[in-house]
């Protein structure tokens, strides 16, 4: 039996919900996965939402109900993974401290919007960076508020010349964590679908989901 996959969009449109949602149903399908696809929330309150072996919310700001952050929740911590990028999963929510808690993060800015910077490996050694060196991205570079008990696979460096105060700050990209018995995976790369056409953030993403799916 394969593995099955549940992929949550919507939201704020300006990040292509649908065709990154798309994109990554494309990806899971190519590494075996049976994918449900669904654009509304209710969904994390089915009572089979334990059954898949992964979870990924595309969903930029909303708000939730709480029979459905809980469902969410109970789900990743018996067992389900949970994997996203972006603002589709690391600015989901934003009133809600207990998805945040989960995620391990949430975007508070990105000075400069789109431009050019670098990604850092800082874990070479990790099965999801394997192979993978420091690369330029060109999109929002991301400062988050994150959870010191993450563990962080890449970072970015900001400059000052849209915030001096923040010049010379290292800053977490991609991370793994552990909410009860699920893994978490996050990447901040991804703004909108054309970037999964980048290799390296291609590869990281196409990984974290495999490394954080249960089974």
């Amino acid at each position: 039996m394969s593995k099955q996959a549940l992929i949550v969009w919507g939201g704020w449109p300006g990040h292509q919900p649908g065709e990154c949602a798309a994109v990554i149903g494309g990806m899971l399908r190519e590494e075996g996965f049976e994918v449900v696809t669904e654009n509304t929330t209710e969904a994390f309150t089915d009572p089979s939402l334990r059954d898949f072996s992964l979870i990924v919310p595309i969903v930029t700001m909303s708000t939730i109900e709480k029979e459905e952050i809980e469902g969410l929740s109970e789900a990743v911590r018996s067992g389900v993974g949970l994997a996203g990028f972006h603002g589709q999963m690391g600015d989901s929510f934003r009133n809600e401290v207990k998805y945040q808690f989960m995620v391990g993060g949430q975007w508070v800015a990105h000075p400069g919007n789109i431009i050019d910077y670098t990604v850092q490996v800082t874990r070479p050694d990790d099965p999801i960076m394997e192979g993978i060196t420091e690369f330029p991205y060109h999109s929002e570079q991301y400062y988050m508020h994150v959870d010191p008990n993450n563990e962080v696979l890449a970072t970015t460096t900001f400059r000052g010349d849209h915030c001096a105060w923040i010049d010379g700050h290292v800053m977490p990209v991609v991370w793994k964590r552990r909410h009860g018995e699920g893994r978490v995976f996050y990447s901040s790369l991804g703004h909108v679908a054309a970037e999964f056409e980048v290799p390296q953030m291609r590869t990281i993403m196409r990984r974290g989901m495999l490394w954080a799916a249960r089974g």
